[in-house]
């Protein structure tokens, strides 16, 4: 089973990427998986190039850190050709009606007087990062799952229509419990490009800020510490957050912790302990281009070997190469 996983540098990687994804990859792997920075997918809103730069080394950084084989790991703009390669192609296999009917394009056009139209076609990139590895198996989180039933969709076409050269990915949903929410909004996810970073625990923040954050999460006024999500969104998000850090179920995580204040101390304890040596490491990596940089071209390499082949297969079926 072939699995692939990407995060867009849109923002500081922060808790929930980490509790909820990047720290999966370390742990549960195998030698033909990939893991890459999507920094492509950033440029379909208004961005600020040499913060992208930025961004898209510190989370090559901090999925290094946190021990994923450096050969699993890549920067998806430095095989830029293979990907736009295969974006054309798949685009002359994609219809209009599929593309206009993705959700994420939707909610962030809305209310917008102005759209680039990468973020119309920007699920056509995302299915040739998928296709163009043989990936079986792609984990994401619901808000992407309508595209990857779109790559699903053209390797299937695209298959039937010229033979088969892609796998056909399966989607795989994260466990509920891994969904971390923003500590002053459990409404919303936690999320790395949130405008108010209050409720957002990121992966450099110092332990001092870690604790604060937590210290000041929205809780609720019932002054019961149980894991209800329903009725105490809040206080279940922390819940989560501990049980994701120490290995146990939410409810469990609320034993014998007796009031709020109490129940932030020992979440702020467990974030910054399984926090701080993975900051050390980010931090170390950053310090060292030169060896960030080695790292990365080995990557691309790598991941150039796995994409060559198929590209070269679908260009020849398809009448250019």
């Amino acid at each position: 089973m072939t699995r692939l996983s990407g995060i867009t540098p849109s923002g500081h990687v922060q808790l929930g990427n980490y509790l909820g994804a990047i720290r999966r990859w370390a742990t549960d792997t195998t030698p033909d998986d990939l893991y890459f920075i999507s920094d492509l997918h950033a440029m379909t809103l208004a961005h600020n190039p040499a913060r992208l730069r930025s961004l898209t080394r510190e989370t090559l950084a901090a999925l290094l850190a946190v021990g994923i084989d450096p050969m699993l790991v890549f920067v998806q703009s430095d095989l830029i050709a293979e990907h736009a390669a295969l974006t054309w192609i798949l685009e002359c296999v994609c219809t209009f009606g599929e593309a206009r009917r993705m959700i994420q394009f939707k909610q962030k056009s809305a209310g917008a007087e102005s759209v680039r139209l990468s973020l119309f076609t920007y699920p056509v990139l995302m299915a040739a990062d998928i296709l163009l590895y043989g990936a079986d198996e792609v984990p994401v989180g619901e808000d992407q799952s309508q595209h990857v039933e779109l790559a699903r969709a053209l390797a299937k076409r695209f298959n039937g229509t010229y033979g088969d050269v892609f796998a056909v990915p399966r989607l795989a949903l994260p466990d509920a419990a891994a969904r971390i929410r923003d500590l002053a909004d459990p409404a919303r996810k936690m999320a790395k490009s949130a405008t108010d970073a209050a409720g957002v625990v990121f992966l450099l923040d110092p332990p001092d800020l870690v604790r604060r954050k937590i210290n000041r999460a929205v809780t609720d006024t019932l002054g019961q510490v149980t894991y209800d999500p329903e009725t105490q969104p809040g206080v279940a998000n922390l819940l989560e957050i501990l049980a994701v850090c120490t290995g146990v179920t939410p409810a469990k995580a609320a034993v014998d912790i007796p009031d709020y204040a109490t129940l932030k101390r020992t979440v702020a304890d467990a974030v910054i302990a399984e926090l701080a040596p993975v900051r050390e490491r980010t931090v170390a990596l950053l310090d060292d281009p030169a060896e960030l940089d080695r790292i990365r071209a080995a990557g691309a390499e790598r991941a150039r070997e796995r994409a060559r082949p198929r590209l070269s297969a679908a260009m020849r079926v398809t009448g250019i190469g």
